[in-house]
């Protein structure tokens, strides 16, 4: 039998660790805001098609809603599940970490083709850091007024609490990786 309250905060944690709204997650997820509500709440169950929505709109697999917490020790996020995003200028970005409620740490395989500018990121909440390590090509990595050119084999610490951006000034592919620690505001960005 299914604990309604331990699945509603599971729900409620993760809906949060996001910053969203009961409405925003409604909207994402295709369900009422009293369902959510309710569900959140504990004090209806949720058939298996409104949980596999819910969990479509926070992003998560549907087991991370309903297994167990002991199971949630050890996370699996299967290649087949890496959330991969195509992005205005022909860069891509794939989330490689699985999504672990109340941690803001993600690990994020980025590829941008030769020339490519991916913009500016606004700098995030004080206590945000960011580890970028350079597999193949050339990144071009601004943090604030600061420029600095990295090779593939090139690593890089820096706070994240200032804009940063990320370009490839290079006729080759680049592709880095970023292992970031974000402290989230309200108006949190997706990472690069």
């Amino acid at each position: 039998m299914m604990d309604l309250v331990k699945l509603g905060g599971r729900i409620q944690a993760l809906r949060l660790d996001r910053d969203l709204t009961l409405q925003a997650l409604a909207d994402a997820a295709g369900v009422s805001v009293s369902m959510l509500s309710s569900v959140e709440r504990g004090q209806k169950a949720p058939t298996i098609v409104v949980l596999a929505r819910i969990a479509d709109g926070l992003g998560v697999p549907l087991t991370a809603l309903v297994a167990p917490a002991d199971d949630q020790r050890v996370i699996v996020r299967r290649a087949a599940d890496q959330d991969v995003v195509d992005e205005p200028g022909g860069w891509q970005r794939a989330i490689l970490t699985p999504v672990v409620p109340g941690v803001n740490f993600e690990w994020i395989r980025s590829t941008l083709p030769p020339g490519c500018d991916a913009g500016e990121f606004p700098a995030y909440a004080p206590g945000s850091h960011e580890f970028v390590s350079v597999h193949s090509g050339m990144l071009r990595l601004a943090v604030g007024e600061r420029i600095v050119d990295l090779a593939a084999g090139d690593s890089v610490y820096f706070a994240a609490d200032v804009p940063h951006a990320y370009a490839n000034p290079g006729t080759e592919p680049c592709v880095y990786y970023v292992a970031a620690l974000i402290m989230r505001s309200r108006a949190a960005r997706s990472l690069p």
